[in-house]
């Protein structure tokens, strides 16, 4: 895109993120934010990096009016109003003052604008292995994915760029400026020719995690990528000068200029002039002159400059060069019209300005720092080199190596070959930074920091680099200070005394790029799950609903009477008996001599002493005390027990119980049996009467089979496992079945309870039921900060048991006090409207908490529900307002 508009000489791609000012191509390879533009579904888009299409819109972002003629360019003039921090002293007094600012403050910032409407695309993942992984496909890179194939690894060479070359497609290595492209034609040809290697273009490496597992995205997939170890070959980032108005459109990095040349046929200036500090700016010098672009002067940084080919052939085409010269400030409103040159008198100081050189394009290249990101992610070791001026690699993981630039290696030669030998010929200048009296000499493009912005941040006490980074919000930016780091560390260096080293640097976190949210989220896929009676309840008109991955009626008929429906199926459960499919909750079996043991520290109740024929409450706590799950455990042998889980915890517990006992070597086998069985809730005053006509070998008498008993017989021929419990309130019974007989059985319950008008009933009514009860529902009623006193479950913690998994945890809440309290509560208007869920509890015009659960009672009269208040709000009779 970039290409593109500058071709057509449309330069002015963006606005600056505070100030508004004009913004053109800086780097042509995303390491700048200066070419974000906005796309129909995209924000953020880099264009330098964006292919173009046929009828592609692209608009500029963060302007008012028209690009050229940004209205709200006015905050540069009062940016001496709004140095670093500004926004952490200002807008909040007096009090209230920030709810005015805010909405102002909101329109002003930021880039482009997420449209919400934007059509979902699907992306799908990707998983892949090999031998060795090189990253990059320039010079270094191609030479050691021929290496690697040549030892017998299966090889994937991948690069970001649409072709393979690195800079040997765009950079120029001698006078004739043949060498570069011949030998890329030449590892091309060799890495094509070679089967062990495949060549993934235009995909990103986003991260190098542990174990060399590897982040990348192509074509819109991310791809989850092995390798028995990791080639860095990814280069180096050139680094600006840094110069009043040094971000006007048209001042770009010698490798952006050669980039537009080289790749794309794009003339980027018509007068040029070139600001360097190593051989590679000259070689810039030469690719405009052969362009046709009038290179008017190159300033050279370097007070005495080793008279390399390069530097000779520009002085033989008669190109004025000023030695131990800057650039002091550039001229120009939408667009650079020319540069005051001064000499350089010490570190970051000039003299009085000596040459005008009108121009509308200006070069800078005053050194390099390694793109070292997916090194700093697999914590390889950088150190500051004084005499190199440049951040190189002191060390890396076993299975991690570096070559190239990256590794600090800037002789072609010695990429080819993989010695990573370094130049004794420093390419990067010591300070590249002059600050000017007038200021607007920026430091960091991304943010509109100058100089005196970061030595202002040091200056208030924030020196330490990461505090020095938010303060002033330096390499915050979209494109995470790649340009910026460096002057920001030589700064504080400078502010602290101490040497660059010393300073250290910020961390390096994935992702490397900006990878969209659909490629991150994948393909939007939700598994379901069905349960064995799944056609019988779409045979009773069941309006079907989402719990977990499963679906579960959540009732039967027709939604218009959903309310009256609901109604109905729960004065059945109340009056007569009902039956609900309960089939997705979790079951869990744990067998072995340890298998009590196993209860006793997974949960917080007590299991040691329970008898078997006997079922326990079940209370889940994760390591911070808070409620995760709960169920009940049926012990039905001294070793073994048979538990289960909500609907929505059900794996999670399982994996829980098994990650815990990799630590703990308990001698218990633990079977996630959920798809294996059918479970049925069958409730109400005529259940027994139901279920007895069915049941053989378990007598159903109230003393043979007590509340919270556990037997096993046969219901309709099948082999099931009887528990009594009343979640719903009533006298009711759960039989769990093999999956294979739960329709069977289903069937056999509806025919055996015709006469006593049996009932189907879905998961509102069993809501509506439980809430009368008093029954929480984990998720519902609690969230992931909850714990077991703030929820009133502290009966179900064992104070006996010396451990049990966020039992201190637990202890340390209870002892500091709670700060809300889960109360049942019941609408002084009977009649009144029902509340619904996170539904705000309002004291003195404040939220003191918020409703859970809230229904119009069957059996209770009027609106009931459960809400969090203030723990002075939870005794019986207080009034609270929702």
């Amino acid at each position: 895109i970039a290409s593109a508009l500058a071709a057509n000489g449309e330069w002015i791609l963006s606005r600056s993120f505070k100030y508004r000012r004009p913004r053109g191509v800086f780097s042509m390879a995303g390491h700048d934010a200066n070419t974000l533009v906005q796309l129909p579904g995209e924000p953020n888009v880099p264009a330098g990096l964006y292919p173009i299409s046929d009828g592609l819109t692209v608009s500029g972002q963060n302007y008012d009016g028209s690009l050229a003629r940004d209205r709200g360019a006015w905050v540069g003039r009062v940016g001496r109003f709004l140095p670093p921090g500004f926004y952490y002293k200002a807008f909040f007094r007096p009090r209230g003052a920030w709810r005015l600012w805010e909405p102002f403050i909101r329109r002003k910032a930021g880039l482009g604008r997420v449209d919400p409407n934007t059509e979902h695309e699907e992306r799908d993942k990707a998983y892949a292995f090999a031998d060795t992984v090189v990253i990059g496909g320039g010079p270094a890179g191609m030479s050691a994915a021929l290496r690697a194939a040549a030892q017998g690894n299966n090889v994937v060479l991948i690069d970001d760029q649409p072709v393979l070359g690195g800079a040997l497609s765009f950079a120029r290595f001698d006078v004739g400026g043949t060498r570069g492209p011949m030998l890329r034609e030449d590892l091309i040809a060799q890495v094509t020719a070679t089967p062990s290697i495949e060549v993934w273009t235009d995909a990103t490496c986003h991260a190098l995690y542990d174990d060399a597992w590897l982040a990348i995205a192509k074509d819109g997939r991310l791809i989850k990528l092995r390798a028995g170890n990791v080639v860095v070959a990814t280069g180096a980032i050139e680094l600006p000068v840094v110069f009043r108005n040094c971000d006007l459109p048209g001042i770009m990095l010698c490798s952006a200029a050669q980039r537009l040349l080289r790749l794309y046929g794009v003339r980027p200036g018509s007068r040029a002039v070139v600001a360097t500090a190593n051989e590679h700016g000259y070689g810039a010098a030469l690719d405009l002159a052969d362009a046709g672009v009038a290179v008017e002067a190159v300033c050279d940084l370097r007070a005495v400059a080793p008279d390399g080919e390069l530097r000779r052939a520009v002085r033989d085409r008669g190109i004025p060069v000023h030695d131990g010269h800057t650039v002091w400030e550039a001229a120009g409103t939408g667009h650079v019209e020319g540069v005051e040159l001064a000499p350089i008198t010490g570190t970051g100081e000039f003299g009085k300005p000596t040459t005008f050189v009108a121009c509308d394009l200006v070069c800078l290249g005053a050194g390099y720092t390694p793109n070292a990101a997916l090194l700093h992610h697999a914590e390889a070791r950088f150190r500051y080199d004084e005499r190199a001026a440049m951040h190189v690699l002191d060390s890396a993981p076993a299975h991690v190596e570096a070559f190239g630039s990256v590794a600090g290696c800037f002789d072609l030669d010695g990429a080819l070959t993989g010695d990573n030998r370094r130049s004794d010929e420093s390419l990067n200048h010591p300070w590249p930074m002059f600050a000017h009296p007038k200021g607007m000499d920026f430091a960091d493009l991304d943010e509109d920091l100058t100089i005196a912005d970061i030595e202002a941040t040091a200056a208030e006490g924030y020196d330490h680099i990461q505090l020095l980074k938010r303060f002033s919000t330096t390499g915050m930016g979209p494109s995470q200070g790649r340009l910026s780091n460096v002057a920001a560390i030589r700064l504080a260096a400078r502010a602290t005394g101490r040497t660059p080293d010393a300073v250290g640097s910020t961390t390096t976190r994935p992702p490397y790029g900006a990878p969209t949210f659909a490629t991150l989220a994948g393909r939007s896929f939700q598994p379901v799950r069905l349960t064995p009676m799944y056609h019988r309840h779409l045979e009773a008109g069941a309006a079907m609903m989402v719990a977990g991955a499963w679906l579960r009626p959540a009732y039967y008929g027709a939604e218009a009477n959903a309310e009256k429906l609901i109604a109905v199926e729960a004065r059945a459960v109340r009056e007569a008996v009902g039956l609900i499919d309960v089939s997705t909750l979790g079951k869990i079996e744990l067998r072995g001599p340890d298998a009590a043991e196993m209860l006793e520290r997974i949960y917080t109740f007590a299991y040691a002493k329970q008898a078997p024929g006997r079922l326990r409450y079940v209370l889940m706590t994760d390591e911070t005390g808070a409620i995760i799950d709960d169920g009940v455990a049926c012990r039905l042998a001294d070793d073994h027990f048979y538990v289960s889980a909500t609907t929505g915890g059900a794996d999670a517990v399982h994996r829980a119980m098994l990650w815990w006992n990799a630590q703990w070597q308990l001698d218990v086998d633990i079977a996630n049996v959920t798809a294996a069985y059918a479970a049925i809730n069958i409730a109400g005053p005529k259940s027994r009467d139901v279920l007895a006509q069915l049941c053989e070998e378990v007598d159903l008498a109230a003393s043979a089979f007590p509340y919270l008993g556990v037997r096993e017989g046969r219901v309709a021929g099948a082999p099931a496992r009887l528990m009594r419990l009343g979640f719903v309130g009533e006298l009711g019974y759960e039989l769990h079945v093999p999956a294979s007989q739960g329709e069977h059985v289903w069937d056999a319950l509806m025919e055996a309870g015709r006469d006593a008008r049996i009932r189907r009933f879905g998961v509102e009514a069993q809501r509506l039921l439980r809430l009368e009860k008093g029954h929480i529902i984990v998720g519902q009623d609690t969230d992931a900060l909850t714990h077991p006193e703030e929820a009133d479950m502290a009966w179900a913690i064992s104070r006996r048991k010396p451990f049990f998994v966020g039992g201190r945890a637990i202890d340390m809440r209870t002892a500091r006090g709670i700060s809300r309290k889960l109360i049942g509560f019941r609408l002084a208007d009977p009649a009144g409207e029902i509340p619904k869920e996170c539904h705000l509890v309002i004291e003195d015009g404040e939220i003191a908490g918020r409703v859970t659960s809230c229904v119009r009672g069957i059996g209770a009269d009027g609106v009931i529900g459960l809400a969090y208040v203030r723990p002075h709000q939870a005794t019986p009779g207080h009034a609270i307002e929702i």
